[in-house]
């Protein structure tokens, strides 16, 4: 029913995650009701992503340069926070309270997706801690089962190396209500409880 053209850019912003056919009719319609050098650069910034991001060789997060801004900060202090993916890097930055560096993993160790621990490159992970000598490790993961899993294996793997590992504190968002809170949230929450000062 459409133009050939048009079903093949509906058909591409369904590869988006969370995009379903309504979603990418609209955003195709969108691209109809631009401006011509709105669409040239859009088009251009596709292209650049495609051919210029890469992943860092130091600490895998996406760049466009040969190692990122954030290897590249002779200032950053020694602790080194370890995420999922590089999202959660440009996440943490804009907050601007972490100083020192990260490394992405290749996601979290999930046995029942097939991911195993061999997957997510611990190696590389492993193999930094132990040439930088970081004073502190910070566990930056969804509080998940992948998330704790993956964090105790890590764990496990630097006891002996004189590094404290730590992680973020989690339990319940602000303005949360409890009888929407998950059990997971819950005990979290119970068990990195704070004295009030």
């Amino acid at each position: 029913m459409y133009p050939d053209s048009l079903k093949k850019l509906i058909e591409s912003f369904k590869y988006l995650p969370g995009v379903g056919e309504k979603t990418a009719e609209r955003y195709a319609y969108s691209i109809l009701d631009l401006e011509e050098e709105q669409v040239e650069l859009f088009e251009k910034s596709l292209i650049a992503v495609s051919e210029n991001i890469h992943k860092c060789p130091v600490c895998s997060t996406y760049t466009d340069l040969d190692l990122c801004y954030i290897c590249n900060d002779k200032n950053r202090d020694n602790s080194l926070i370890v995420v999922e993916d590089s999202k959660n890097v440009f996440l943490l930055e804009k907050l601007g309270v972490f100083h020192g560096k990260y490394h992405v993993l290749n996601g979290l160790i999930s046995p029942l997706d097939g991911i195993n621990p061999d997957d997510i490159g611990l190696e590389k992970l492993i193999d930094r801690i132990t040439k930088e000598k970081f004073e502190e490790v910070i566990f930056a993961f969804k509080p998940s089962i992948e998330g704790e899993t993956t964090a105790l294996y890590i764990k496990r793997i630097l006891e002996g190396m004189h590094v404290k590992i730590t992680r973020l504190a989690s339990g319940l968002p602000m303005g949360a209500d409890m009888e929407y809170v998950d059990g997971l949230t819950l005990e979290r929450a119970m068990c990195d409880r704070k004295e009030i000062m």
